[in-house]
């Protein structure tokens, strides 16, 4: 089974994305890209000791970047927006 960290990879901290937690109780979080919504909301239960009302994830398609004449892309990525239900929050992210 995986562990928690192995399916979150790392928060999304955007104006967009604080805006969504202030107003919301929306958190976004960059996640693994095999990852389901069952198993994000039974990680961030489990790392948190928060309850999760809803989950929806994004596949993200990775931008095309060059450099002079050469042109790559970088990677694509998956994001999940956890909504937290009334009362719960995550103290992690209050800082920031």
């Amino acid at each position: 089974m995986k562990s928690p960290f192995d399916i979150i990879r790392r928060p999304v901290i955007t104006e967009k994305a604080t805006d969504a937690k202030e107003k919301l109780n929306k958190i976004t979080f960059a996640i693994d890209a095999r990852s389901n919504k069952i198993e994000v909301k039974a990680a961030i239960e489990e790392a948190f000791k928060v309850s999760v009302a809803k989950v929806n994830i994004i596949n993200v398609t990775g931008k095309e970047k060059r450099i002079g004449r050469h042109v790559g892309k970088r990677p694509d990525w998956k994001k999940a927006i956890v909504t937290l239900k009334k009362g719960d929050n995550i103290e992690v992210f209050d800082q920031v």
